[in-house]
């Protein structure tokens, strides 16, 4: 059971969860897609003020967060929580304490995933591959934010909610909405290649505070197997 559980979260902690990273120092500036060609997507490409306001002024992140899996058919397949720290560019902590503890870190050339449980590290590089991956979305640099359009901005509620799509094929997700309180991001939500929906809710955001470096460095504990290379 231990390792069907930690097989369905790696998935999430790398691609999804991590999404909360950062954005890019880069000003979203695309060209409205023609409706006269009928084989271009039929796609409004909009700047985004908020995400420009967000790039020029924040640069590290504090909260905790509560984080739910939805099937393709909309049934609550997980539900975790626990704390996120992220500093631009390319460094986060993402910490899962509930309903059982997983560590992903990200410190710049490497993230790093360590299933408790199951003492056991997986290393992945972060290199020019993770470009337009959601978990680099939030704490990349201008090539990782080229990898994604903004199709969309609206009013939801009290948020202004924020629609990017990857631009490169290949990629196991479809969107990653973003809701923004002023410059605080509250609320995402990662649609994947099968349909499902992953919806994370973020609380007690503290925005540009004082980080302790030694957050986004990771070492495998003893006796833990270590699965990949790290980039040096």
């Amino acid at each position: 059971m231990a390792s069907e559980r930690s097989s369905r979260l790696r998935p999430l902690a790398i691609d999804h969860v991590a999404a909360l990273a950062s954005l890019v120092l880069f000003a979203v500036s695309y060209p409205t897609v023609s409706q006269e060609d009928d084989a271009a997507p039929r796609v409004a490409v909009l700047d985004s003020t908020v995400l420009d306001r967000f790039l020029d002024e924040v640069h590290t992140l504090e909260a905790r967060f509560e984080q739910e899996l939805f099937t393709a058919d909309g049934r609550l397949a997980e539900r975790q929580s626990g704390t996120l720290v992220l500093e631009r560019p390319s460094r986060f902590r993402w910490h899962y304490s509930e309903p059982f503890e997983q560590l992903v870190v990200a410190d710049g050339k490497n993230v790093w995933i360590h299933d408790v449980e199951l003492e056991q590290v997986t290393v992945t590089p972060l290199d020019e591959s993770a470009a337009s991956s959601p978990a680099m979305l939030l704490s990349g640099d201008q090539a990782v934010r080229e990898g994604f359009t903004v199709v969309d901005e609206i009013a939801d509620g009290e948020l202004k909610s924020v629609l990017l799509e990857p631009e490169l094929e290949g990629t196991d997700f479809r969107s990653v909405r973003i809701g923004f309180d002023g410059l605080t991001p509250r609320r995402l939500e990662l649609v994947d290649g099968l349909g499902q929906v992953t919806v994370i809710e973020l609380f007690d955001v503290k925005l540009n505070g004082e980080i302790d470096e030694k957050l986004f460095r990771f070492d495998p504990p003893r006796g833990v197997d270590v699965i990949g290379k790290p980039a040096r």
